[in-house]
């Protein structure tokens, strides 16, 4: 029986799908999730064709192998577009009107990997999520096909893109692409390449590379500083390994926030409302949108946010602190019409606001310091005991103001929120929030205060004793 596969398994859902050691993706584990997930959704739609996709982990593609075997084993036809990004696979599989599997552990350790699934009209819910986990049919006979790359799906999001804006949008604009080991790295080049830029290539990698756009490595920032001094570039941009999540530098080597960047991208296709993470920059309430939406933290939740705005107003967007941006209906980009794309994706952001920075003769640099009145920091404590994590934790929950004394806060509590986590507001306004991740064994840290240098020296602090802790 397919629950109990799963059970046994090990793997839990978390905010990005279903995640684990690579050990426990057995074939028989991938079959049972997919096969779930189509039984779900054969309840709600009529489809015989499944989209399939893949990042670019080792271990990727045994599972790829596995999920179509089981679903042609049921007489499914199922299209595989390869290694692509995340939201290059929803987009085509909205556009055909059919599910879609995507083989991807995103940003999380190599040792691990994942499953994300995709209804006909977008992420899953979690009452998905639990149909997924609790299904009661078997997993047929089935072996590992030979799989056989399709291309629509690229060209349909170059196209999404590209056909936004004059081809000589970035004509004379010197753009660093860090390629490492991401999904859509050649087609992130094409993208900007076909609009004008001059794109040079940094840092591919053969290897996997577990890029975190929300705790960007000492080593990637110094690389991105040696990197715009020695090719003389305008901007760089990244991936994570799925390219749902965007990672942006200035021209003088600063990575983007990813929150920062969200706003950014709101203002320049034109959205009246947001709806965004509790753990986002709080700037986002003093630029003008007609209506600010906050949730816990996932694109879940963010999704359901959306959908609450959609009811009042037209011109609704979405984003995350990691920077993943999600499209609603009545956006616009380039002056064109954009359509809806509710999943995380990281071109989006990056090139609308370069292309923003473009049109209005501003550097990105200023773009940014025009809007920075609050500045944020975040990084993560790994391999973490769940335990004593929890304990910590449950301790706080019950008296936050006994968090405040232990970290060693410098300023008073005057409020604090448990949505998701334990977000501290102090009376300087420093705000530190911690919560355990939901994909790996890590315990996050977001700090926001009056000063880049003080958000990150409270990071510092903070994950310091956390580390010792747990």
């Amino acid at each position: 029986m397919i629950k109990n596969i799963i059970k046994e398994s090990g793997i839990a859902f978390g905010t990005s799908g279903a995640r684990g050691l690579n050990t426990q993706f057995t074939d028989s584990v991938c079959a049972a999730f997919s096969i779930a997930f189509i039984n779900a959704m054969a309840k709600e739609y009529s489809f015989n064709k499944v989209a399939l996709a893949m990042d670019r982990r080792p271990s990727s593609l045994f599972m790829a192998q596995s999920c179509a075997g089981a679903l042609a084993a049921l007489g499914y036809t199922v299209q595989f577009y390869g290694v692509l990004p995340t939201p290059a696979l929803a987009l085509q599989s909205m556009a055909d009107g059919i599910p879609s599997i995507m083989i991807t552990g995103s940003h999380i350790p190599f040792d691990r990997n994942g499953i994300k699934f995709y209804r006909p009209d977008g992420e899953i819910s979690k009452a998905d999520e639990l149909a997924i986990i609790s299904d009661e049919t078997s997993v047929p006979e089935f072996s590992l096909p030979r799989l056989v790359e399709l291309t629509d799906a690229k060209e349909g999001y170059l196209n999404r893109y590209t056909a936004a804006f004059p081809p000589t949008l970035f004509k004379g604009f010197r753009l660093g692409v860090y390629e490492h080991s991401a999904a859509g790295r050649d087609l992130n080049r094409v993208i900007f390449e076909s609009l004008g830029a001059t794109v040079v290539s940094l840092g591919r990698s053969d290897s996997f590379v577990p890029i975190d756009t929300e705790a960007v490595s000492d080593e990637d920032k110094d690389r991105a500083l040696d990197w715009i001094q020695e090719h003389k570039l305008d901007a760089i941009f990244s991936t994570d390994g799925d390219g749902d999540r965007p990672l942006l530098s200035d021209e003088n080597g600063v990575w983007l926030k990813g929150d920062v960047l969200g706003v950014l991208c709101a203002q320049a296709v034109s959205a009246r409302a947001v709806a965004l993470p509790i753990n986002a920059n709080s700037v986002v309430d003093a630029v003008g949108f007609e209506k600010v939406e906050r949730t816990r933290i996932g694109s879940p939740y963010v999704i359901g946010g959306m959908e609450t705005l959609s009811q009042v107003v037209t011109g609704v967007a979405g984003f995350e602190a990691n920077g993943g941006f999600l499209c609603g209906e009545g956006l616009r980009l380039g002056g064109e019409p954009l359509d809806p794309l509710p999943t995380r994706d990281a071109i989006l952001p990056a090139l609308a606001v370069l292309a923003k920075s473009r049109l209005e003769n501003i550097t990105l640099s200023h773009l940014v310091s025009n809007l920075l009145t609050r500045y944020t920091a975040s990084d993560r404590v790994q391999n973490i005991d769940i335990k004593k994590m929890k304990s910590l934790l449950t301790k706080w929950l019950a008296d936050p103001r006994l968090a405040v004394k232990e970290l060693q806060l410098e300023s008073e509590l005057v409020e604090y929120n448990t949505l998701d986590g334990l977000r501290l507001i102090l009376k300087n306004d420093d705000i530190v929030h911690i919560r355990p991740s939901g994909n790996a064994p890590e315990l996050r840290c977001y700090v926001e205060s009056h000063s880049l240098e003080q958000a990150e020296f409270i990071t510092g602090e903070v994950l310091q004793k956390l580390s010792h802790w747990c």
